[in-house]
């Protein structure tokens, strides 16, 4: 950060569980099963260890600055955004607007409790660039988060910091 700028200028978001849409993409999978029907071609059905979250921007015009990421425990958590702006109620998930790349974060078990959490730092860099992107043209941006191996989501918190464009 140059000098000259004040930490006013960062902005920190962090990821909230929406729960109304993850019932909700619980219920078409739920709805599928009970009737024995298959999904659309190309849909993309929600998995028992995944929910979703978003973020909202209340600025648009922004940069990517860096990732804020805690998981207390051990596990991997996979992080995909989703460009379309979706809503399951309306339309159906479909594979083609899942993001490249997602973000993963994760510590092994054999890792102690208290060291650094792992992630592919070039994907958490790009993926971060994408979401700044897309924040100019929505107001609200999705993402499917996927918890693995021990992994819960109440051990988790996860923000994502930017800096207006200037």
């Amino acid at each position: 950060m140059d000098q000259a700028e004040s930490a006013s200028d960062v902005t920190v978001l962090q990821f909230k569980q929406d729960t109304a849409l993850t019932e909700m993409m619980r219920l078409r999978v739920s709805s599928l099963q009970r009737s024995g029907q298959k999904r659309q071609d190309g849909e993309r059905l929600l998995l028992p260890h995944e929910a979703v979250y978003r973020l909202d921007f209340h600025v648009q015009e922004l940069n990517f600055t860096r990732w804020y990421f805690s998981l207390t425990g051990h596990g991997r958590v996979t992080i995909t955004g989703i460009s379309q702006h979706w809503t399951p109620d309306l339309t159906h998930l479909m594979t083609r607007q899942l993001l490249e790349p997602i973000g993963t974060f994760w510590r092994n078990a054999e890792d102690p409790e208290d060291s650094q959490l792992k992630c592919l730092e070039a994907d958490m860099q790009e993926f971060g660039e994408r979401i700044a992107e897309l924040a100019k043209v929505r107001k609200v941006m999705y993402f499917l988060f996927a918890f693995k191996d021990g992994a819960e989501a109440a051990n988790l918190s996860c923000s994502v910091e930017f800096t207006p464009e200037k």
